[in-house]
């Protein structure tokens, strides 16, 4: 997306194990965006603004649901759906804390299901006062060094750990080509039912609905990647079931075919966080 300036900042590393990474996105014209946002996995906080005001007017998921962002800082859990953000006409600054899929649960004390295609107000974190400081900050070192701040703070009053489910996801990241439920379960030792009310409470989905999410933004990294001379390729190197399995995905997750996904290609923005585009 070239109206947008993208910077990826890794978090500290006493903050890395609840912080995937900080992004940083500019956007210095004036024209109303549209953007496209894939899931990806990840929960996180967004402060965003233009001269101290919100800039986004409005998220509107795939289903109909139309949320809007009254506050210049928020929380959000997993998004289970492609959504468009709708920006105002103006200039904006927006900085994400992208946190780890379990990072709900353990810096806020949140049960992530109930923030599961949510958000939450600054007022509603105990973060009035982080928000008026970004407001004032004047570069991008500043915002960041604030976040850090912010969520070091939390880490100190940490909640407890579902480690487990936290080892589960490692396992996941690190075998995503192959992982199914029934593997997880054979190394957990848990009924179906006590592992996935564990794994929604910590990550706020269900593990396998995870397991498809994360695999798809895979297939999009290999995709972008060009490695693969044909999406067969791509599907058949992910395990998927079949080849309707693979397009489903896609399009569901994407709104895009996998044949205009290779045509488009140029156009979206990937990067370790996920995918977006410009409606």
């Amino acid at each position: 997306m070239g109206s947008i300036n993208f910077t990826i900042i890794p978090p500290k590393k006493e903050l890395s194990h609840d912080v995937e990474c900080f992004r940083i996105a500019e956007h210095g014209g004036k024209q109303g965006l549209a953007i496209k946002v894939c899931p990806n996995g990840f929960p996180g906080i967004v402060f965003q603004h233009s001269n101290g005001k919100p800039t986004i007017e409005n998220i509107v998921t795939n289903s109909g649901r139309v949320l809007h962002m009254p506050d210049t800082l928020f929380i959000y859990g997993q998004v289970t759906e492609l959504s468009v953000m709708n920006f105002k006409q103006e200039p904006y600054i927006t900085v994400q804390a992208i946190l780890k899929p379990h990072a709900l649960k353990t810096l806020f004390g949140r049960d992530a299901s109930k923030l599961t295609n949510n958000s939450m107000s600054s007022s509603e974190f105990n973060a009035e006062e982080f928000n008026e400081r970004m407001i004032s900050a004047k570069s991008h070192q500043e915002y960041i060094t604030l976040f850090e701040k912010f969520l070091q703070e939390m880490k100190r009053e940490q909640q407890s750990r579902d480690i487990l489910v936290e080892e589960s996801l490692q396992y996941i990241q690190s075998n995503i080509s192959t992982i199914t439920v029934k593997e997880l379960l054979e190394n957990v030792y848990l009924s179906e039912r006590q592992f996935e009310k564990r794994f929604i409470q910590t990550v706020g989905i269900t593990p396998q609905f995870y397991i498809r999410v994360k695999r798809f933004n895979e297939a999009m990294r290999r995709i972008d990647s060009g490695q693969y001379e044909c999406l067969s390729d791509v599907a058949y190197s992910l395990n998927y079931f079949d080849q309707s399995h693979f397009i489903r995905d896609i399009k569901v997750f994407s709104g895009i075919t996998p044949k205009s996904i290779s045509q488009k290609v140029n156009e979206l923005h990937h990067d370790l966080i996920g995918t977006s585009y410009l409606s």
